[in-house]
């Protein structure tokens, strides 16, 4: 038997203060939206994460308005939920541009955001900025 693959999944790591969230395939808003209710729901979320965003599986790109919508999104999280660093892993050129766009736009939100190639340098890179 096949289960679906959910397209945005995550884990926390409580040691480490972190979340690692995974974009598999074609994501959309609405499935980003679903993650951060789940999220501000998750009973064994600490107050404050740095973040580990992994799209090295992601297939959609999102358009500038996609990426306005998350920013409201995520907002609307910062209620129960406080972020330091943001790491962001993108493989494709394209995506990697959006999400320096995204850091951009989400600036307020995080202690500092960076988009990375690779999950080691991402990880490299929070283990020596994380608080």
């Amino acid at each position: 038997m096949l289960f679906p693959v959910m397209p945005v999944t995550y884990q926390i790591d409580l040691s480490r203060g972190l979340i690692h969230t995974r974009c598999i395939g074609d994501v959309t808003p609405g499935e980003i939206a679903e993650h951060f209710r789940e999220l501000e729901q998750d009973p064994g979320r600490p107050e404050r994460l740095n973040v580990l965003l992994d799209l090295t599986e992601e297939t959609s790109l999102p358009e500038t308005r996609d990426l306005r919508e998350v920013k409201y999104q995520l907002n609307k999280l910062l209620r129960s939920v406080r972020f330091g660093a943001c790491a962001i892993v993108a493989c494709d050129e394209a995506l990697f541009g959006m999400m320096r766009m995204f850091g951009v736009l989400t600036a307020e939100y995080f202690d500092m955001t960076e988009v990375f190639r690779a999950i080691a340098d991402a990880e490299a890179w929070l283990a020596s900025v994380a608080t």
